[in-house]
Formats: C-alpha cells, structure tokens, sequence
C-alpha cells in the first residue's frame, strides 16, 4: 500500500466535471493498492496517515497531525502509485493489486476514516476519470510506503 499525502490549503476532485469531494485546509491522499496488501493493512496505514506530522507547531516546525490541526482529508485512488518505473520508458502496474479487491480496500479506507476520526472526509470515485485540483501548502508532499 503506497499513500501520496500532500499537504493542502484546498483541494477538490471532480467526475464527469462534477465535484463529488471538496476540502479545506487539511491533507489530500493519493493511495495505490499492491499485492499483498489487505484489510489488516488499513487501520494501521490510516493511523500513520493522520498522525503523520506534517503541519507547523507555533516554531515553524512540522510536529503536528492532521489530527492536531482538526484538518480536512481527501482522499483519492490513485493505482500509479503501484506502478514499478525502474526498467524502460513504460510503467509496469504487474504489483498492482486486482481492480475488484483494490475498490473494496479503497471503500474500506473511505468508510474507516469517516467513521474512527473526527474530521471532515471527502473521497474520489475509484476507477473514475478524475480531475483532482489542488493548492499544496509549503509545498510539502511525502511518500508513506506501508
């Protein structure tokens, strides 16, 4: 399971140009399936997710959550995250975990955060075209490998 979190003054995904998720200051998460990955995996990969400390304390330090700062979250599929580039000039998704069971851990994700955290959670449509928008404060964007 590879997480993209970026750390956002604004950002929304829209659908058929249809905005289904729109967030304020808080965090946009891209998140791609592997194989292997399961259910087991989500709690723990959400926990590090929202904990992760990404925002200024008063210092101008990056020690608080998500959590911390009562941010927004949206979060997003994004299967090229299970991409493998080290060979060629084309990706090879062959570490990608199948369609069907990566839109069931992506649901679960969804469901998860909306129901264990008290923050405001938006979401994209798995397996759609989507046009995400955003405005990366800092910029600061980390890759969680879990």
């Amino acid at each position: 399971m590879k997480g993209l979190i970026q750390r956002v003054s604004c950002a929304r995904v829209c659908v058929a140009k249809e905005v289904i998720g729109r967030i304020g200051f808080g965090a946009l998460l891209f998140v791609g399936f592997e194989k292997g990955d399961s259910a087991a995996k989500l709690a723990p990969f959400l926990e590090k997710t929202l904990r992760y400390r990404i925002f200024s304390d008063p210092k101008g330090l990056m020690n608080r959550s998500l959590l911390d700062v009562s941010g927004d979250l949206l979060i997003v599929s994004q299967f090229t995250l299970a991409s493998n580039t080290k060979k060629g000039l084309r990706p090879s998704f062959s570490s990608g975990l199948p369609s069907e069971d990566a839109k069931s851990l992506y649901d679960d994700l969804v469901r998860q955060a909306r129901k264990e955290f008290d923050i405001k959670v938006e979401a994209g449509r798995f397996g759609s075209d989507m046009e995400v928008t955003l405005t990366n404060f800092g910029p600061v964007t980390f890759m969680l490998d879990f």
